[in-house]
């Protein structure tokens, strides 16, 4: 890396979604000013950027534009087309490298990269026809899950086979020409690992949030809490492999491993995501830099904050869905005064679609937990119930 970008210069975000926000913000009261690139105007990073770039992440001529216009080009969203993080490195330092997105963008290349470097993952298969499912299917057996390779998130392209009968269903399901079949763990809890790293002065500079504990409900995270509450040699296996991680795919940026733990306390790395994460948003309020603050730092070469975890926390996702019955009421979850909550601007909720969250931190994290859970329910509930 060449000399630090400082505060004042321009930072470019390919995505513009809450992730993009929040880095914005951080980044805006370090001095920096951001501009967005979006497929859509009043973008969740686009109504607190300096400006908002529109167009489709395909179009060269657009991403040249705006990459020229900043002084360094990083991203919120993995399924950024690899066409535009080649266009953006033509103009200036691309952090992750495009090279990381590509890994991590499809789960069979980063399976694959993954286990020839020694790392655990789940045992898993290629899969490009139906006749390599059933092969697949007899190697790994069943159940197992079945992914597309490509475009997948919050539980979207992939199904279940429970059964070796279920393999034409499943692939006519999935409709794709390139999937992974990686067999079905039987665990006990998902921890996450966020880590930033960076190089400043020629010497490189890595923090690991974590282990945080992460809570599921139909394929989206429900609620994070830290700490994990997990044994800690288990926890010492999950920052050393997350650090072994971020040195095998040199990033530069911030990035976090998922886990799969096992009741015999074995970890198994379910995917990676080259960006903050939602598991990571309680940073902001338990740890002394945020994981967003920590991408602004990495990404512009400055030497990372310190990732002391002051208190514990708990966040819990606000989908579409509670807005149901109408507006929350905002104040009956803010009546507990150790809740903080984040809105994303997007304007209109849908099922499943992530609105906001609310972190609550305390003396324990089961008082954290119990606390946000309780103001996300006290959310839907009218007066005269509470």
């Amino acid at each position: 890396m060449n000399k630090p970008i400082l505060p004042g210069a321009t930072l470019g975000v390919l995505g513009s979604g809450q992730l993009g926000r929040m880095f914005a913000l951080a980044a805006r009261e370090m001095g920096y000013r951001i501009h967005v690139f979006s497929n859509e105007g009043d973008s969740p990073t686009g109504q607190v950027a300096d400006r908002e770039f529109i167009g489709d992440y395909t179009d060269s001529k657009a991403i040249a534009e705006f990459s020229q216009s900043v002084d360094v080009v990083t991203f919120e969203f993995e399924n950024v087309p690899a066409s535009a993080t080649d266009t953006a490195e033509q103009f200036v330092p691309v952090r992750p490298a495009g090279a990381v997105l590509q890994t991590t963008q499809n789960r069979l290349r980063e399976k694959t990269t993954l286990a020839k470097h020694g790392l655990p993952v789940t045992p898993f298969a290629p899969v490009r026809s139906l006749e390599e499912l059933k092969d697949a299917i007899e190697e790994l057996k069943t159940p197992a899950v079945l992914k597309t390779a490509a475009w997948g998130y919050d539980g979207k392209g992939q199904t279940v086979i429970k059964n070796p009968e279920d393999a034409e269903r499943g692939w006519q399901e999935l409709q794709t020409d390139e999937a992974i079949l990686e067999a079905f763990i039987e665990f006990d809890c998902e921890i996450s690992v966020v880590a930033a790293r960076t190089m400043h002065d020629g010497n490189e500079d890595l923090r690991l949030y974590g282990p945080i504990l992460n809570d599921h409900e139909n394929h989206i995270l429900d609620v994070s809490s830290v700490p994990a509450g997990i044994p800690q040699t288990t926890a010492d296996t999950a920052l050393d492999i997350a650090r072994r991680v971020m040195n095998t795919l040199d990033v530069i940026g911030v990035l976090c491993v998922e886990f799969f733990k096992t009741p015999g306390e074995i970890l198994m790395i379910n995917e990676l995501a080259p960006r903050p994460h939602n598991s990571g948003h309680l940073t902001i309020e338990a740890h002394a830099t945020s994981q967003f603050e920590q991408q602004v730092r990495a990404v512009c070469g400055l030497p990372l904050g310190s990732n002391e975890l002051l208190r514990p926390a708990a966040m819990a996702n606000l989908l579409g869905d509670v807005w149901a019955n109408g507006e929350p009421h905002w104040d009956h979850a803010l009546c507990d005064p150790n809740v903080k909550l984040h809105l994303y601007g997007k304007q209109e909720p849908r099922t499943g679609r992530k609105m906001g969250h609310l972190t609550a931190y305390g003396e324990t994290v089961e008082a954290a937990r119990a606390s946000v859970m309780n103001a996300r329910t006290a959310l839907t509930q009218p007066p005269a119930s509470r």
